[in-house]
């Protein structure tokens, strides 16, 4: 998707603190934190929302939750806690339309989120 701020990301027209790069997957802080740890997790496939995921990304998905654990452990916050957020449209809270996980950490989160 030629006008995708995350595409652009993965295709390295535009730059971001990577944290983890591999075949399907790309991490980056969030350039608008809200936690001392906010890394998005995407994949470099586009789609634009979970309530755009087929059958065929199912396993993608997992390795996006993967990917969030082995971060959370090389950040050190694994054994305190950490929160992974996925929103979905715009009353979920979606601002870029390409499927991503929010991992925050390094601070007491509360509940509700909002």
């Amino acid at each position: 998707m030629a006008e995708c701020l995350f595409c652009k990301i993965v295709n390295g027209e535009l730059s971001s603190d990577i944290v983890y790069d591999d075949e399907t997957v790309i991490a980056f802080k969030d350039i608008n934190p809200q936690a001392p740890h906010h890394i998005l997790i995407i994949p470099k496939k586009h789609i634009a929302s979970v309530s755009e995921v087929s059958a065929e990304d199912e396993p993608l998905l997992g390795h996006l939750c993967g990917v969030a654990a082995r971060l959370a452990e090389k950040i050190g916050v694994a054994e305190a806690g950490y929160r992974l957020v996925v929103n979905s449209g715009p009353h979920g809270g979606q601002a870029v339309a390409h499927l991503h996980v929010h991992l925050l950490a390094g601070r007491q989160l509360t509940w509700p989120p909002g």
